[in-house]
């Protein structure tokens, strides 16, 4: 066999395991919305000894009793009536998972713009310091500093309040790392033609710098929004109250619908789903530029 013939065989098999992979990731997602439409009838014949597994004190030997269904037998949307009409207590879950998660999303991506902007600009052995450091609070996991934002909270008086989770993820160091190396890529010829034009630092950075930087920002604010949309620690730990816990977000209460209705928790699925759905379908192009180019200036 020549190198032309292997070359094809493995660009074959390599399309046929992405192919598999593909198909694998998206099955889960397909599940839940075809069964959103499922009967409750049907969907407790084809999944109820899995779910009653985590209701029953009893456990259940599922493996030969449940059935992966894509196409129901009934088509019905009486779940979506219930979701979006009937009980306000979910659309106020859903909204309550808005209120945390833009604020969040939209603030620390000016907070990482402007500080980025600044360790771009002006490096130097102190800076330099205080970008490692962020760089050491990266590595660590949001569960360790979950104590520390709870004391400094309660300090504060913001327990049980937006703002104990807001202000800590205002201040991520996530976007202020990414965004720091997107605009050290940036030449420096750019700003010193700005500089010879009279351009302020102001005008340097709205009008050069984020621009250039326009596919890495929405697709760090992305992975963002998506990130704090799926918080479930600290809404748990940080909200404990009767008052704070009907505040808490959607994501918290999406493992303690399943164990009722489940016809309904698939379809509490399906709406809690769709703000990342459209972002990613609006910001596709924008991610895979942003994550391949790194923000990077392209001739």
């Amino acid at each position: 066999m020549n190198a032309r013939k292997r070359t094809k065989a493995f660009n074959m098999i390599l399309m046929l395991f992405v192919f598999a992979a593909a198909v694998l990731f998206l099955m889960p997602t397909v599940l839940t919305i075809t069964n959103s439409f499922m009967t409750s009838s049907e969907i407790s014949a084809n999944y109820g000894s899995m779910f009653g597994n985590m209701t029953s004190d009893k456990k259940i030997f599922i493996s030969d009793s449940v059935n992966l269904k894509f196409i129901p037998d009934k088509v019905t949307i009486s779940q979506y009536k219930e979701v979006l009409m009937k009980n306000s207590d979910y659309l106020m879950k859903f909204w309550n998972s808005v209120k945390l998660t833009v604020p969040i999303t939209v603030l620390q991506m000016i907070v990482a713009i402007v500080t980025s902007y600044g360790f771009a600009r002006y490096p130097g052995k102190i800076k330099g310091l205080i970008f490692f450091a962020y760089i050491i609070l990266m590595l660590m996991p949001y569960q360790v500093t979950l104590v520390p934002n709870y004391l400094v909270a309660d300090k504060f008086g913001i327990l049980n309040t937006y703002k104990a989770i807001i202000l800590p993820g205002i201040f991520s160091p996530f976007s202020i790392f990414l965004m720091t190396k997107v605009m050290k890529r940036i030449p420096v010829s750019y700003v010193e033609a700005a500089k010879l034009d009279g351009a302020s630092e102001i005008q340097i950075m709205t009008k050069i710098f984020i621009p250039l930087c326009k596919s890495a920002v929405i697709s760090v604010g992305m992975l963002v929004f998506i990130d704090y949309w799926n918080m479930v620690e600290q809404p748990l730990i940080l909200m404990t109250s009767d008052e704070a816990k009907m505040r808490r977000p959607l994501s918290v209460f999406l493992s303690q619908i399943n164990t009722g209705d489940i016809g309904l928790a698939f379809a509490i699925g399906v709406v809690y789903m769709v703000p990342t759905i459209l972002m990613f379908l609006y910001g596709e192009d924008y991610l895979v530029e942003g994550i391949t180019y790194s923000g990077g200036i392209k001739g």
